[in-house]
């Protein structure tokens, strides 16, 4: 019986091993059949012999101007040809705008820190390099303060929330309203429709209808916007806009001027209402999505978006109507210089990266853009094209616009050696290095900064300018800046697309944007060789001549470039020199770089308890130093020691405080520097602007002088020590007799024994001390 069991387990088990071996191979037979199907359809599949096609359509004229409120659109005629998009009008009278009592700063009131509309207006501020300051919009609270010495803190008043700002309390809005008025400042304002917005209502003290929760399509321009500038009016963009949530102004008044106008989405085709020739007249007028108010009815200008900066056409009017309500002051020229860098030239797969970059050259000449390409060259894949690709390579490398790349800098400490690969990489291929530009592979060494390749680019090829992307940070691109060091400038920010030779999509995305800026933007793009570049960009930017140092340790793309011997920022010791403070982020030795700086502390321990400080007396009034400090410390804590500023500034002659207007040159210059670190809250601000207030300690002077063990438990409890130090017992006198009495009595002994008389004050310190 056993016997029989074991038989039928050997039968099964055979079938079993039989199963899974025809298993695998069936699986075998579909690999193989998949992988012949898929050559097949590779190898019969069309060839594409020529270059996709590109995006490019004629841009078609501008339309006419458009009358005050807004007519039909036009019709399309015979042929595919439009007609005007709005009849002719004449132009609209104005407010002029005086800018000259007011900063160049915007106030954003926001909805919170973390509302996405505020955020984005926030980036478009931050790209075109304007100042601003955030704040939550109040309610029935207070207005921050809006002037500073009868001159306007700002030129220009956002409301993330249009209704924020027609609901202000009485108070408040007539003390907006009468800043706006009397220092010629304009608001800004996004109406964004919710479920709980009312299909029609009256904007409150506004003689505007709004209609709300609209579906609608076929956006345009008006060409007649007084406040168009960088906005090209175009034809109509086809279409229905995204979103049934939009918002339309209508007004009968002369003081609002259309400036983005759409029709109304049809009814659903698949159940058409009724016939209705009021509805359909109703649906082919034009609405309003953004208006602009010309300050005729009350005095001030202003722009009111219908939406949101979703949709790409109301970011440009939103850039227009910030260059408008500010009388042109915060805005940019029409004229943007690029400079066309094509990375690793010689990378590119054989038998097509000439070809590429030929194309796309000729590309933009049928455009008639004035930019062209700029091969930059890695001398040590050369070569490995075909004949006439190597014949191509030998003449870019006598080209004299060609860029170098020289060896990655960070792997080099010596200055010498570094110099060294780069003669050789010259003499290799003879690759041209007189042109005063190039760029580290991988921008490794231009910033975070390595020493030795600014002294071995200027020694061995004399370089004048280069590139990077990683200044401040690699993201978000809209930060990014340039800065001078070494008096080498850093001035030409790189954005990477695919390799050219490998990948068309990149060539196609860049013509594409080249096609929409001629499009529907008034810029003109221009190109200039890299040094004319650079000294264009500070003329331009010249507050960005100055590097801002800040921590490589927080960023790890910044980390491994610098240099690993260099360790996080401990505590300061004088200057070795002149045995003052180190005085880095108030003065020249800031341009001397973080490295110099850590040559004042001592190599930091593992201990978690230790507390690092550093201390210069001008930090506190010096307008770049709370900016500096920030970008290099951000989470250091701020101890500001305030005492009476008159007894501050009494220390100065008496003729100095009270100098006159007339007065000497330096006497005046003697006074404000004597009277200017004296007005607290101006400085206070301005590290506010960079710190939280969390972060920053007040001292009071007067009180560290009368109780400083008061004052000294409060800033242990500010810096978060532990354990703490008890100095009501250090600073008692019984403890500072005990400390001192062996140093008394030595000090008894060695004037007796020079035959000097003691002082009573130490022979009554011996005796207090021998009876307690």
């Amino acid at each position: 019986m056993v016997g029989a069991a074991a038989g039928v387990w050997r039968l099964v088990r055979g079938m079993r091993q039989l199963e899974l071996h025809r298993l695998v191979l069936l699986l075998i037979f579909f690999c193989l059949l998949s992988m012949a199907c898929l050559a097949y359809y590779v190898s019969n599949s069309p060839k594409i012999k020529e270059a996709p096609p590109m995006p490019f359509s004629d841009c078609g004229a501008g339309p006419g101007p458009v009358a005050g409120g807004g007519g039909g659109g036009g019709a399309s005629t015979e042929g595919g040809q439009r007609g005007p998009l709005f009849p002719p009008s004449r132009p609209r009278p104005v407010k002029a705008i005086d800018t000259s009592r007011t900063e160049a700063v915007v106030l954003v009131f926001v909805e919170s820190i973390y509302s996405q509309l505020g955020q984005e207006i926030v980036a478009i501020l931050e790209s075109s390099r304007f100042r601003y300051r955030t704040e939550i919009a109040p309610g029935k609270g207070d207005m921050p303060g809006l002037t500073l010495q009868g001159r306007g803190r700002y030129a220009l008043v956002i409301y993330e929330n249009l209704l924020k700002y027609v609901n202000l309390d009485a108070w408040n809005r007539e003390l907006l309203d009468k800043y706006c008025v009397e220092y010629g400042v304009g608001v800004a304002g996004f109406f964004k429709a919710n479920e709980n917005s009312l299909p029609s209502a009256q904007l409150k003290g506004f003689p505007l209808l709004l209609h709300s929760r609209l579906a609608l399509r076929d956006y345009r321009i008006n060409p007649a916007a007084p406040l168009l500038f960088v906005t090209r009016p175009n034809q109509v963009e086809q279409g229905p806009l995204p979103g049934d949530d939009w918002t339309t102004f209508q007004s009968n008044h002369s003081t609002y001027e259309p400036v983005l106008l759409a029709t109304a989405k049809a009814s659903d085709a698949a159940n058409p209402a009724p016939p209705n020739p009021a509805a359909a007249a109703a649906a082919r007028n034009l609405h309003s999505t953004v208006i602009q108010d010309l300050g005729l009815l009350d005095g001030i200008q202003r722009v009111l978006f219908g939406n949101n900066l979703n949709y790409w056409l109301h970011k440009l009017i939103f850039v227009d109507a910030i260059s408008y309500l500010t009388g042109r002051r915060l805005c940019l020229t029409l004229e943007r210089h690029v400079l066309v860098d094509v990375d690793d030239i010689f990378v590119g797969k054989e038998g097509t990266r000439m070809k590429a970059l030929l194309y796309t050259q000729s590309k933009l000449r049928v455009l008639g853009s004035e930019l062209h390409l700029q091969p930059r060259l890695l001398g040590e894949v050369l070569p490995q094209g075909t004949d006439e690709e190597d014949e191509g390579d030998d003449m870019l490398l006598k080209h004299p616009g060609a860029v170098v790349v020289p060896p990655h800098p960070h792997l080099f400490h010596n200055v010498t050696v570094l110099a060294e690969q780069m003669r050789l990489k010259h003499g290799e291929h003879g690759i041209p290095t007189d042109m005063g530009y190039a760029v580290a592979p991988h921008h490794s060494g231009v910033y975070p900064v390595h020493s030795q390749l600014y002294d071995a680019w200027k020694s061995v090829w004399a370089i004048q300018v280069t590139s990077t992307e990683e200044y401040p940070h690699l993201r978000p691109a809209r930060y990014r800046r340039g800065f001078i060091h070494s008096g080498i400038q850093i001035s030409i920010f790189m954005t990477h697309l695919s390799n050219y030779g490998n990948d068309r999509l990149g060539l196609y995305t860049f013509e594409s944007l080249v096609k929409f800026v001629q499009c529907w933007t008034n810029l003109r793009l221009q190109t200039l060789p890299p040094i004319q570049l650079a000294k264009k960009y500070f003329q331009i930017f010249p507050q960005e001549r100055d590097p801002l140092w800040q921590n490589p340790c927080h960023d790890k793309r910044h980390k491994d470039i610098w240099s690993k011997e260099k360790t996080s920022i401990t505590c300061s010791f004088p200057n070795p020199t002149t045995f003052e403070e180190v005085q880095f982020f108030s003065g020249p030795n800031y341009d001397n770089g973080i490295d110099w700086y850590m040559d004042f502390f001592p190599f930091p321990s593992n201990v978690t308890t230790d507390f690092m400080f550093e201390k210069s007396a001008n930090y506190f009034d010096t307008e770049l130093v709370p900016k500096r400090a920030a970008a290099l410390l951000p989470r250091a804590k701020i101890l500001s020691l305030l005492i009476n500023p008159a007894d501050r500034a009494y220390s100065c002659f008496h003729a100095v405080v009270t100098a006159g207007p007339r007065g000497p040159r330096d006497l005046l210059t003697l006074q404000r520097r004597c009277l200017r670190p004296g007005a607290y809250a101006t400085h206070l601000e301005r590290w506010l602007q960079h710190y939280q207030p969390s972060q920053i300690h007040v001292v009071d002077g007067s009180l560290l002088r009368s109780n400083p063990a008061l004052v000294m438990e409060a800033i242990q409890r500010f810096l978060g020590i532990s354990p703490t130090f008890n100095y009501t017992q250090a600073l008692t006198r019984a403890f500072l007799a005990e400390y001192y009495r062996e140093h008394n009595t030595e000090l008894l002994r060695l004037l007796n024994r020079i035959g000097q008389s003691q002082p009573g004050w130490l022979r009554e310190e011996l005796q207090g001390t021998s009876r307690s």
